[in-house]
């Protein structure tokens, strides 16, 4: 009974000292510091091995200004028998707070001393240094401690602190010698990497691993240094390079794994460098051993064809179709390719009837619960495009069932949701839109955000819905390519409700049509207009980055651009384009971005 009774005062204590230890916690974060302190004191007396609550107790002074106090503190631990190296850093840093900087160097000098007699102190002493930005003293440590212990490991550590003392060469040879002695580091090494390499082949971080990744391939033809180097070139947008890489990886292979190639011709695609990709793209035709692998290749190619070609091209382009699949047959195997297919029939071709009948036959096919989605998710879509709503709706609904935990099911719900938007059916469209702002896809969650503020902020003043009904309408013109009429049903949107809530929505649409028929002046002047009447409204930050990328990319005027793009990086912090608006920035005002 006895043991029974410690057992469940042990527990309570337990749990009191937990709750003590969040309450102080939270006091802590939001800057409360003198209640904070009244409880770390007690939780430090009631418990004087409890190094963390010690620490605490210190820093909490220190938030105070006590400085004094914090000091007796470290000094009277200090002079115990038993001490843990890294509060003479914590001495020294106090004594850093008060400008004693001679004294917090002696400091710092007694903590290196311990890595003298135990080389196993480096971790916690390079930690602590690291803690307050110290990152000389901490190289010191670490390095200082794998030379007395060779079996001590800290080049992780080491290759992070000497790239934020800008010491570029020996941080990438310590990346380079941890990816060396383990391969499975080299995710880890490429994503910091990353916070050093640009775009520019000329930066200073480029320069250097790129001459390091080649001075070590010529000494030890390690594959290792091919993939780094196609990493690297990828970064620069040299895909030509990258491809060279790529193929001394597959022939030194001597395997069938053309992945690393397609994976580069893909991100070639990505980035318009369609010669490139092609070049690739024809290479893994080429050497495909399976007929899988030559007919991805042969979707690949189609999809760069589609990407170049002109109207004058489409029929070609149709034969070229009708020629693959009548060779690698209408079946479950070549569903991807009859995707593409039925999609440039309906959206290029001008032949929807025909693309609907054949997705329709495609998904009486033998597939999986997957493949019959994606390809019931075209057929839906070219259906809302051929204005057949309803019969689209019920496809997207199949898929939501088909595939419930997957993305496209999540992509189905919005669609689901324009298409009523479509059709004038707004109150069922926010109906699934409250839904997907929750989604765990952050793109699909910000669409759909951005298409039910629209739904609201125009159906509050107009409850009739007019000028809702006419801009969804003027928005699936746009989508049909029937560009004039869209432009049409803006000029009535804005003339008959101008002053409306609509009215910044239709100049920022009818700007993107604009853009769409390469009429760039009027594209300007709707953006232009849009800055000028509505720069505190939402749609101000999407105004100045297209008019920004009309200047920077279409009208030949960088200055402007800069401009613009600047406006975005000091007004709009929260933009969706902050990102990239200050990327773009910082590279017409010739920075080297990091």
């Amino acid at each position: 009974m006895r043991n029974i009774l410690v057992f469940l005062f042990l527990l309570v204590s337990m749990g009191t000292f937990a709750q003590s230890e969040l309450l102080a916690n939270n006091y802590f974060e939001k800057g409360e510091f003198e209640k904070a302190l009244t409880i770390y004191d007690k939780l430090y007396s009631q418990n004087k091995g409890r190094l963390d609550y010690f620490l605490k107790v210190v820093e909490a002074n220190q938030q105070l200004e006590r400085f004094a106090e914090a000091e007796v503190l470290l000094l009277e631990r200090t002079s115990a028998r038993s001490v843990p190296p890294q509060l003479y850093i914590e001495l020294g840093y106090n004594y850093a707070l008060q400008g004693k900087d001679s004294l917090a160097q002696l400091s710092y000098k007694d903590a290196l001393l311990f890595i003298e007699e135990r080389p196993i102190y480096g971790h916690n002493i390079g930690s602590a240094f690291s803690k307050y930005s110290l990152l000389d003293e901490a190289a010191m440590a670490y390095e200082r401690a794998m030379e007395l212990d060779p079996k001590r490991d800290y080049n992780n550590q080491l290759a992070r602190i000497y790239g934020e003392q800008g010491k570029l060469e020996k941080m990438f040879t310590k990346y380079l010698d941890l990816i060396l002695n383990n391969p499975s580091y080299k995710s880890i090494a490429q994503r910091n990497f990353s916070l050093y390499v640009t775009e520019d082949r000329e930066n200073e971080a480029n320069v250097i691993l790129r001459k390091q990744l080649l001075q070590r391939s010529q000494n030890d033809p390690d594959i290792l240094y091919n993939e780094l180097l196609s990493w690297l070139f990828i970064q620069q947008k040299e895909f030509k390079k990258a491809f060279t890489q790529e193929k001394a990886i597959y022939k030194r292979l001597n395997e069938d794994d053309l992945g690393g190639i397609i994976d580069v011709a893909l991100i070639a695609l990505d980035e318009k460098d369609y010669e490139n990709a092609r070049e690739m793209v024809d290479f893994v035709i080429e050497n495909s051993v399976s007929p899988i692998g030559k007919l991805k290749g042969y979707q690949y190619l189609m999809q760069i064809e589609l990407a170049t070609a002109t109207i004058a091209d489409f029929p070609d382009i149709e034969k070229r179709f009708d020629a693959l699949l009548a060779e690698y047959n209408y079946d479950r195997s070549t569903y991807l390719l009859q995707i593409d297919y039925n999609h440039f029939l309906a959206f290029k071709a001008g032949k929807k009837d025909q693309a609907i009948a054949n997705l329709k036959r495609l998904a009486e096919e033998q597939l999986s619960p997957y493949q019959e989605a994606r390809v019931k998710m075209e057929l839906s879509d070219i259906l809302v495009f051929d204005e057949q709503f309803n019969t689209a709706l019920i496809y997207y609904s199949q898929i939501q069932k088909k595939v419930q935990n997957d993305r496209l099911a999540q992509e189905a719900r919005f669609k689901v949701a324009r298409t009523s938007y479509y059709k004038g059916d707004f109150e069922w469209s926010q109906v699934q839109l409250k839904v997907l702002r929750k989604s765990a896809s952050q793109l699909i969650a910000n669409d759909a955000m951005q298409l039910s503020l629209m739904i609201q902020d125009n159906s509050l003043e107009d409850s009739t819905q007019t000028a809702l009904k006419k801009y969804a309408r003027a928005d699936l013109l746009a989508l049909q390519n029937r560009d004039k009429e869209a432009i049409e049903v803006l000029d009535e949107i804005l003339l008959s409700h101008k002053g409306e809530s609509i009215e910044d929505e239709a100049l920022l649409l009818q700007g993107q049509v604009y853009e769409k028929i390469n009429e760039y002046k009027k594209a300007e002047a709707n953006y232009l207009k849009l800055i000028e009447f509505y720069k505190d409204d939402i749609l101000a930050d999407d105004a100045y980055f297209k008019l920004a990328e009309l200047y920077e990319t279409k009208l030949d005027q960088p200055e402007k651009a800069k401009e613009l793009y600047e406006q975005i990086v000091f007004n709009y912090a929260a933009s969706i384009f902050f990102v990239e608006a200050r990327k773009r920035f910082r590279t017409l005002r010739g920075d080297e971005i990091e």
